[in-house]
């Protein structure tokens, strides 16, 4: 006769999973909202601030965080906030891909940032490394940076 396996229960019960230190919590399920065609959005800005260019995305306990991470309306913050604008509508358009109001709004978002860039960095030159010119040699570590000349303005 075969003595009956129990499974193994460690340190916390089969309905608790592992931490890192030896600490057990409860086992959980992830919710993920679906999100509907044509959703409501924040604006870009407020996308930015909150983390989601959807409200209904939007976490309630991210209220405290949200409050201190308030940015002025600079350039470069708006230049933020179309990057952002435009991977979170991206990342819409991965699972509604028939959306064309969506669509038009994010090819409208990379053309403001695409000019948006060119505008910024004639004042206060590249932001990004791969912003470089080979005649410019690599001037990226050269000073001033462009918040030295006002490019945080």
């Amino acid at each position: 006769m075969k003595p009956e396996m129990k499974p193994p229960t460690g340190p916390c019960g089969t309905d608790k999973g592992s931490l890192p230190g030896g600490c057990c919590a409860s086992l959980a399920f992830p919710y993920i909202p679906m999100q509907e065609k044509n959703p409501v959005r924040f604006s870009r800005m407020e996308g930015l601030q909150t983390g989601t260019l959807f409200p209904g995305l939007d976490l309630p306990f991210k209220a405290a965080i949200q409050e201190k991470t308030k940015m002025a309306n600079t350039a470069l913050v708006e230049l933020m906030a179309l990057d952002f604008a435009i991977d979170e509508l991206g990342l819409y358009l991965v699972t509604h891909s028939e959306d064309q109001e969506v669509l038009q709004l994010y090819w409208s978002y990379i053309k403001l940032a695409q000019e948006g860039r060119e505008k910024y960095q004639k004042l206060y030159g590249p932001l990004l490394q791969t912003d470089l010119t080979p005649e410019d040699g690599y001037a990226w570590l050269k000073d001033p940076w462009p918040w030295d000349e006002g490019g945080n303005a």
